[in-house]
């Protein structure tokens, strides 16, 4: 996405970590809003709908209380499994999607035991995110990304830590904030209160 940008910035700069909407002609922003809505519409309507839970799939539909909650921190957003779905789908909207993708791969990556699985997965993020002209490069500085390509050979679970911040203070100082402000936010803020004219609840 940034391949241009990236050759432009400083070794020590990282870049914003999205377009902004007045970077899309009117036609793309129209496209942009159709996409989230479908998307928004079909995970809504899923998560009402399962053949081998359809009990348990109550609670996974997000309460009022539980929409409110996603707009006092990207904590809570992220931590809420149909939160983390609509932000990504933001996200992706912005062109952006790679930082929540990274920040999920890497909290997995956490998770890890195994010496192999670390080196296995490690590489797998790099490849994916980190190096130079990755399929979904995120925007690092080069200490940054130079300290992750030394550890490559021996990985530790604190490996990603420092990038993992840093793109999730991009979220949270640059995307959250157009989050809680977007049409998406206040359309999911209608659905759960059973306003909403794009799904019916």
């Amino acid at each position: 996405m940034r391949e241009n940008l990236s050759n432009m910035s400083s070794p020590n700069m990282a870049l914003p970590d999205c377009m902004k909407p007045s970077d899309l002609s009117a036609e793309k922003r129209g496209i942009k809003r159709k996409n989230w809505r479908n998307r928004i519409r079909l995970m809504w309507t899923n998560s009402s709908k399962s053949i081998l839970h359809p009990m348990k799939n109550k609670s996974y539909r997000p309460s009022v209380d539980d929409v409110n909650q996603w707009a006092q921190s990207l904590d809570k957003l992220l931590g809420h499994k149909y939160g983390k779905a609509a932000f990504h789908i933001f996200l992706k909207s912005e062109f952006c999607e790679e930082n929540i993708e990274f920040w999920t791969a890497c909290e997995n990556f956490k998770s890890l035991t195994s010496q192999k699985a670390l080196t296995s997965k490690a590489n797998t993020i790099y490849e994916e995110f980190i190096k130079s002209e990755a399929p979904k490069e995120i925007n690092l500085d080069f200490n940054t990304r130079n300290a992750i390509e030394q550890c490559l050979h021996a990985p530790s679970a604190t490996s990603f830590q420092a990038a993992q911040k840093k793109v999730y203070s991009l979220m949270e100082n640059n995307s959250y904030p157009r989050f809680i402000h977007s049409d998406l936010y206040k359309e999911l803020c209608a659905v759960a209160n059973g306003n909403s004219k794009l799904i019916k609840c």
